[in-house]
């Protein structure tokens, strides 16, 4: 296959062009190619004629898409409007990575693909209208809903708290958000698996469990006994833009697709492991 990967210079993107090395792939960024500029999208996808174009390019600041929305829909539902356009002109399939976000937080039991999207941030909703725009555009796109990215490859929840944790001897942290931290490289793998099976349609793609950030926050710090994680409430740690208290993503649609994803604590060990190696 010929993969085209939009956002290749992010943390997920970075991930993703590593899946995908055993196929023809070609990674851009933004300053490859901009995805607010339609008529650069649609001559890049022409001349290289991919048969999926993966889409990562995002706008992810939630308290930034808060402060600038114009950027946030410019982005994340323009841009994404301007990758399919391209791809439906051109035949290739497309797979677009969006979020927990679009939903507003209100169940107790795991979000399913067909559960109504009701964004409560400028972020969510520049999602949620990009995903109706596409399946407008490009009906038989793969839409890659996840939630709480970490890796190696760029600024994450892990590598905040390591690096607070190294100046304090305690931390307070949300207990009152509950999700699915998913690395990007399983994540990356996953895409990798519903490509190769000509995946359509909506597909919920995390690391298995959940939990909420303080009970990350805890496990990333687990072998760090000096210092204290506190709970704290949400309401006692305001943000810009308001977040969902539990987003949590089934996995049915990916387990329907026989693909599968490891445990968000084993994600984790193998993260550490990891950054602990490059540290030396």
């Amino acid at each position: 296959m010929r993969i085209l990967i939009f956002g290749a210079t992010g943390m997920l993107g970075k991930d993703l062009v590593r899946a995908f090395s055993a196929h023809e792939v070609r990674g851009l960024g933004s300053r490859d190619v901009d995805v607010c500029d339609p008529a650069r999208v649609l001559h890049t996808v022409q001349q290289i004629r991919p048969d999926w174009i993966v889409l990562s390019a995002a706008y992810t600041d939630v308290d930034g898409c808060e402060a600038d929305p114009k950027r946030a829909f410019a982005v994340n539902r323009d841009g994404a409007g301007h990758v399919a356009q391209a791809a439906s002109l051109s035949g290739a399939r497309l797979m677009f990575v969006s979020s927990d976000y679009v939903f507003d937080g209100e169940k107790r039991t795991p979000y399913e693909v067909r559960d109504a999207r009701n964004p409560i941030n400028v972020y969510g909703l520049s999602k949620a209208v990009a995903e109706e725009r596409l399946l407008e555009i490009a009906p038989q796109c793969c839409i890659v809903r996840t939630s709480w990215l970490f890796g190696a490859g760029g600024k994450c929840f892990p590598d905040t708290v390591l690096q607070l944790a190294k100046t304090r001897s305690e931390l307070k942290v949300v207990d009152d958000q509950r999700g699915c931290p998913t690395c990007t490289s399983d994540l990356a793998r996953g895409m990798l698996e519903l490509a190769e099976r000509t995946a359509s349609g909506i597909v919920h793609a995390t690391n298995q469990g959940s939990c909420s950030w303080f009970e990350f926050a805890q496990a990333v710090l687990s072998a760090s006994p000096n210092i204290k994680v506190l709970p704290v409430t949400s309401a006692e740690f305001p943000r810009p833009a308001k977040r969902p208290s539990y987003s949590v993503l089934s996995d049915r649609s990916l387990r329907e697709r026989s693909v599968a994803m490891p445990t968000w604590q084993d994600a984790l060990t193998r993260y550490l492991r990891e950054r602990s190696t490059n540290e030396r």
